[in-house]
């Protein structure tokens, strides 16, 4: 967007500055107005100045902290590795609900502001970086595995395997040369991979993995919520919450909760118990 600047000895009406402040998507913009508010008398003028300059700021602290994300994909990209792909789980310790995997490859240039592990991120950041991610990916894939294979590997077993899952996902839809995996190694894969001990904090492809991931599984338990509106899953998505582990104890477990998990089978064996004493 070109911002319209006022031709010599016009101003332009406050609001019509502070629109043009909220539009602004560039530096270059933000500098264009920066540089009509400076010579703008007026105390809002000079107020809109100071917010259009830490925007500037702002931005620059941003870009530098994706570039720090960045760092060891570029690396491995400075001695020709390409296809880098980021690997993450989400979901190990719900008490309901499919443990998922995300796997990413992010173009070698990026501007997706706000990408962070996805516990880091408010929901409604998470849902347009996942939006973003998508656009923008060279591939993205998704692996998920179910309650009733996290009650019959365990659900360690059972992340590896989500993990899997999504790489063998993404490999359908991008070439593959390495992976960068948040605190794990993904069994059953020839690739190169390189662990990292809180990736989704230090890593943007890893981040982008969590995050899609997230978006992924929180969508799937908000359907679940509709079929078992008594669970409140749409709010706590699976995890032991207070509210959870109330519905827990009054209605018992429903199909998807994970029954090799000691609160919902101790929850089970007292339903059990109580439906055998009113028997």
């Amino acid at each position: 967007m070109s911002i319209d600047q006022p031709t010599e000895g016009r101003v332009r009406p406050l609001s019509m500055l502070r629109e043009a402040l909220r539009d602004a998507r560039s530096d270059a913009e933000l500098e264009a107005l920066i540089e009509e508010f400076a010579g703008d008398p007026r105390a809002g003028a000079r107020a809109l100045e100071i917010r259009a300059r830490g925007r500037l700021e702002s931005g620059a602290r941003e870009r530098e902290r994706l570039s720090g994300l960045l760092a060891l994909r570029d690396e491995l990209y400075r001695r020709g590795v390409r296809g880098i792909a980021g690997v993450d789980e989400v979901g190990v310790g719900p008490l309901a609900g499919p443990v998922v995997a995300g796997a990413v490859v992010l173009p070698a240039r990026i501007e997706l502001y706000g990408l962070d592990d996805s516990k880091r991120v408010r929901p409604s950041l998470r849902h347009t970086l996942a939006r973003d991610i998508r656009e923008v990916a060279i591939g993205v894939g998704i692996g998920e595995v179910s309650v009733e294979e996290i009650d019959q590997v365990g659900i360690y077993q059972a992340s590896l395997e989500a993990m899997r899952r999504a790489v063998a996902s993404l490999a359908r839809t991008a070439e593959v040369e390495h992976l960068l995996v948040d605190a794990r190694t993904v069994p059953g894969v020839s690739l190169p991979q390189t662990s990292i001990i809180k990736g989704d904090q230090k890593d943007a492809s890893i981040a982008a993995a969590s995050i899609v991931a997230k978006v992924h599984r929180d969508t799937h338990m908000e359907l679940l919520a509709r079929r078992y509106p008594a669970y409140g899953f749409e709010r706590h998505k699976g995890y032991g919450t207070a509210t959870h582990m109330a519905a827990l104890e009054r209605h018992g477990p429903c199909p998807v909760h994970r029954r090799s998990f000691a609160p919902v089978e101790n929850a089970e064996r007292r339903s059990s118990m109580d439906t055998s004493a009113r028997g």
